[in-house]
C-alpha cells in the first residue's frame, strides 16, 4: 500500500512535456485554483515545445534543459528540490527519467501510455507507433494505462486503465483521437486521487 505522508497543503506538482502539451493543458485547467494541489512548473527537453507556451499562458514557470544536464548533472534534481516539488507528471515526455530522480520520487512520478499495458509498450512505442501496432495486431480494444514511473519505459505498476473499441476502419489517427479523449477525461483525475490518498 502506498502512503502519502505529505500534508494536503504541500502537494506541489511539476509537469514534464516534450511536445504540444495537450495533456499538460488539461492539467493546467483541472488544477487551476485547486485547494490542495498546485502545478508550480513545466519542464521540457525541447525549447520549441508548444507546451512551454501553454504553461506561460497559465502563468506557470517553465524550465528548459538539455540531455547533458538531465543525465549528467544535478540541475533538474536541484530545481525540483528548490521549488519543493513532490509529484511529477509526464505529459508526452519522451525521455527516460534518470534513476536518481526515480528513486527520490518513488511512486510520485506518473505517466499515461496510449495503450493497454503490458501490450504495446516499451522503448520507441509512443504516439502513432502505438496505434499503428494496435491496429496491425488485430486488437479489438485499446485504451490508456496510467502508471507509476520506474527506470524502464512503460514498466511501472499500473494505477488505472480505461478502454475503448478498435473499429474495423480505424486509422492510427482516428484511434488516437479516441485515446486522447480518454487521457483528457481520466489522467488529471486519477493523479488527483492518488495524491489525495483516494487511490492506494
Amino acid at each position: 500500500m502506498i502512503t502519502n505522508s505529505l500534508t494536503m497543503a504541500e502537494n506541489k506538482l511539476a509537469i514534464f512535456a516534450s511536445g504540444s502539451g495537450t495533456n499538460a493543458e488539461e492539467f493546467f485547467r483541472y488544477f487551476n485554483q485547486h485547494p490542495s494541489i498546485k502545478i508550480v512548473a513545466l519542464l521540457s527537453n525541447n525549447p520549441d515545445a508548444y507546451a512551454l507556451k501553454r504553461a506561460e499562458n497559465h502563468g506557470i514557470p517553465v524550465h528548459v534543459f538539455s540531455g547533458n544536464s538531465f543525465y549528467h548533472s544535478n540541475e533538474i534534481m536541484n530545481y525540483l528540490q528548490n521549488n519543493e516539488i513532490n509529484h511529477i507528471v509526464l505529459a508526452g515526455f519522451m525521455w527516460l527519467v534518470p534513476e536518481n530522480i526515480v528513486n527520490a520520487y518513488k511512486n510520485r512520478i506518473y505517466n499515461v501510455h496510449p495503450a493497454l499495458l503490458p501490450k504495446h509498450g516499451g522503448k520507441g512505442m509512443y504516439g502513432d507507433r502505438v496505434h499503428k501496432a494496435v491496429i496491425e495486431n488485430g486488437e479489438i480494444e485499446s485504451g490508456i494505462s496510467i502508471h507509476y514511473v520506474n527506470n524502464k519505459f512503460d514498466d511501472g505498476d499500473i494505477i488505472f486503465q480505461a478502454k475503448c473499441p478498435v473499429l474495423k476502419d480505424d486509422t492510427p489517427n482516428s484511434l488516437a483521437n479516441r485515446i486522447h479523449q480518454l487521457e483528457y477525461a481520466h489522467y488529471p483525475r486519477v493523479v488527483e486521487e492518488v495524491i489525495s490518498g483516494k487511490i492506494l
